[in-house]
């Protein structure tokens, strides 16, 4: 029993549903199965302060987010704080001593006139001295008043004009000197005391130097202040310019031998190496990925425009492919192992794709070329490499897109071969392509092997399509393009049967096979099932070819001497002798059942009819084909195409045999 046959009966338990509900669930369990291994990480039984029992590498470039933070700390603790100078102050302080020094006037032009009121010179020097601390606290800015000591601001009331001009002049010119110059919060102390030198060094009188010095003093404020907002901006800045601190893939974790410190415990922990710190994110990761893969499916299966029982049949085919082509991927991983360049490229990634275009000839086959490029990424990532390897997805892309395009226009088993090469040489312009693009070093030994094994790889797809594909028609009970085509050559041991024995059976079954291969490439049925049903559909006559009218060009219609019972049932017999023979020489089962139903239950005319002048009492159900009728688009066309066929050539046939009656002797 086939296994399509085996198929159908879980189909009729289970239901359409059912049956492909279990068909997807159990590829997405075997899926999961299959790349469990590789996303697995291999953790380590290690304690804190023990000794490495061997030595442990990163298994992938990883940035370290606690150190990197770190590191930005630190850098961010090296910024010297950031300091403005405020060249505002030079004018602002010399506007203040000026200010000071035009109230010292005011005032004592106020009390010019209350010298000769008999106040004593005391009285009036205190109340010359308690207005001007007024006028100061009200129109000055800073503490002023409160600043200076009273004996200097009594020096400068009793100055005479003349000398308050000459401190004015002394006091603003060192304020402005020494404010010219950045003076931090720290540098203030001895920038006042250099000013107090300075004033006292002066030609000022005595008395006023004291209140000169006092006065310079004051105007000596900080000019190069602390910006907190400049200095955050560079913190920031230092902390944007620390370069991420990466574990790089390969990069000793610890050394056989050495100590687990807290450092090489946190990295441990870091990649989940540890026992105790694995993540299941990886496992969710490759669940979610294998429910996408099996939607695709269910997707391609559901818009597909067939009965349910061929897209089921068709979804298995699917899965068995997919299946087919993981486990050759396996079997490529696991030579990864022996450390040879480029191993990975001889995985047969045209092999699926191109076994989907010949028994499928849909959009399977692109489909299970981007699943498998997928998986592909997978699967070759390496021991120490990142969870997806980028280059084997466009490099599976490309050759499965190569081999079904490729294919499109080379059906022939005989040609499957030369597609191969040729799509090992695409491999091996993919594998330059990578290579080439790739920005690291590369070994010209290492990039060999890469083209040879890539050059393997096409070699290995048209191999195993062509062992694999009769295992499917077989299985599936299922007819190739490919195979059609093979059954088609007339070198076929029926069809040089039909040419020798039945030339003109021959000559009908070619222009029946022209007619019913146009009429179903314009319906949207199989041109070219159409095409070659039609050049065994008459295989039968071959048995008794005399007996029909094709082949009677030269010879008189031996049904004129027969009895119409006799006539019918040589020309019935035709089909079912078809059939056996067909059976006997192993065709597919759709080419048997276009020889069994090319007539379907039509009644045979000429045969009836002359019974029927005979005997009033014969039916017409026996002049009847068994049938069954036509159960396919293209053995109901070619039913129309052999009738329509068959008048024709009794038409030429008529017209011949009256010609040669009406020729003159």
């Amino acid at each position: 029993m086939k296994l399509h046959e085996h198929i159908g009966r879980l189909r009729v338990m289970l239901g359409f549903k059912g049956f492909t509900s279990v068909i997807l669930c159990s590829l997405a369990l075997i899926m999961f199965g299959i790349f469990y291994p590789d996303i697995r990480p291999q953790t380590y039984d290690i304690k804190l302060f023990s000794i490495a029992n061997n030595t442990i590498r990163s298994p992938k470039t990883v940035i370290d987010e606690e150190k990197t933070n770190e590191e930005k700390q630190k850098a961010a603790r090296e910024v010297a704080k950031a300091y403005t100078y405020e060249t505002s102050q030079v004018q602002n302080r010399v506007s203040l001593m000026n200010s000071i020094f035009d109230v010292v006037e005011e005032v004592n032009g106020k009390y010019e006139k209350q010298k000769e009121s008999g106040k004593s010179s005391n009285k009036l020097q205190e109340e010359k001295l308690a207005k001007l601390k007024e006028i100061l606290t009200e129109n000055v800015s800073g503490n002023v008043a409160g600043s200076i000591f009273d004996n200097s601001f009594l020096a400068l009331l009793s100055a005479s004009p003349d000398d308050l001009d000459a401190v004015r002049s002394v006091v603003v010119s060192s304020a402005e000197e020494a404010l010219g110059k950045k003076i931090t919060e720290d540098d203030v102390a001895y920038a006042r005391d250099a000013v107090a030198v300075k004033i006292s060094r002066s030609a000022l009188p005595a008395g006023l130097k004291t209140a000169a010095a006092e006065l310079g003093k004051y105007a000596i404020v900080p000019n190069y202040v602390y910006d907190a907002k400049l200095t955050e901006k560079r913190k920031k800045q230092a902390m944007d310019s620390v370069e991420p601190v990466k574990i790089l893939q390969g990069q000793v974790i610890v050394q056989e031998g050495h100590l687990i410190d807290r450092e090489t415990y946190r990295q441990l922990e870091l990649f989940g190496l540890l026992k105790n710190s694995g993540s299941i994110k990886p496992y969710i990761g490759l669940a979610v990925f294998v429910l996408l893969a099996c939607t695709l499916l269910y997707l391609y299966v559901r818009h597909m425009r067939a009965p349910e029982e061929t897209k089921q049949n068709r979804l298995v085919m699917a899965g068995m492919i997919l299946l087919i082509a993981l486990a050759l991927m396996k079997l490529i991983g696991a030579l990864i192992h022996l450390q040879i360049a480029g191993i990975e490229y001889v995985y047969p990634a045209a092999m699926a794709p191109m076994l989907a275009q010949i028994l499928l000839r849909d959009r399977s086959a692109f489909l299970l070329g981007v699943l498998l490029a997928a998986c592909a990424s997978i699967e070759f990532h390496g021991e120490l490499a990142d969870m997806f390897n980028a280059e084997m997805v466009v490099y599976a892309l490309l050759s499965g897109t190569a081999g079904i395009l490729l294919l499109l226009a080379r059906l022939e088993r005989t040609r499957l071969f030369k597609t191969g090469i040729s799509v090992a040489l695409f491999n091996m312009l993919a594998v330059c392509f990578i290579y080439l693009l790739n920005p690291g070093q590369m070994a010209q030994m290492d990039f060999l092997y890469s083209l040879l094994f890539a050059f393997l790889s096409g070699i290995l797809s048209a191999v195993l399509t062509m062992g694999l594909q009769p295992f499917f028609e077989a299985a599936f009970g299922i007819l190739s393009p490919m195979r059609l085509i093979e059954l088609s050559n007339p070198n076929h041991p029926l069809l040089k049967k039909i040419l020798i024995e039945a030339p003109g059976t021959y000559h009908h079954s070619l222009m029946v096979a022209n007619l019913s291969e146009a009429a179903c490439e314009a319906i949207g049925a199989n041109g070219l099932l159409a095409r070659v049903g039609s050049y065994y559909h008459d295989i039968g006559k071959t048995k008794r070819p005399q007996f029909f009218i094709e082949n009677q060009m030269n010879t008189g219609n031996p049904h004129d001497r027969l009895e119409p019972e006799v006539s019918r049932d040589i020309i019935f017999a035709h089909t079912k002798d078809g059939a056996e023979m067909l059976k006997n020489y192993r065709l597919p089962k759709a080419l048997v059942y276009i020889a069994e139903q090319h007539h379907g239950t039509t009644c045979i005319k000429y045969f009836y009819s002359k019974a029927k002048k005979k005997s009033s009492e014969v039916k017409e159900e026996d002049y009847r084909y068994s049938g069954p009728k036509p159960q396919t688009k293209e053995a109901a066309v070619i039913n129309i195409a052999d009738s329509v066929e068959a008048a024709v050539l009794r038409r030429k046939k008529f017209k011949i045999w009256s010609t040669a009656l009406c020729r003159p002797a």
